[in-house]
């Protein structure tokens, strides 16, 4: 039997993690209208929130040992 790989196992990991990241409960949570740096608190949640996802995918993906 073929053991699965750990690396799309990971990825698999990171796309759960984004997806209760991203889903509406916690979403609600930053909805208000306060601001950080004139941006809005949701709005700076998605971004950053989707900039690190981006960013664990990368290192998950270019590593080389497994």
């Amino acid at each position: 039997m073929i053991r699965p790989s750990i690396k799309g196992q990971r990825l698999v990991a990171l796309f759960l993690l984004g997806s209760l990241l991203l889903n509406y409960p916690l979403l609600d949570l930053f909805a208000g209208g306060s601001t950080v740096l004139g941006i809005p608190v949701l709005y700076a949640f998605i971004f950053t929130v989707w900039a690190v996802l981006i960013a664990m995918m990368a290192l998950v993906v270019e590593k080389q040992n497994d």
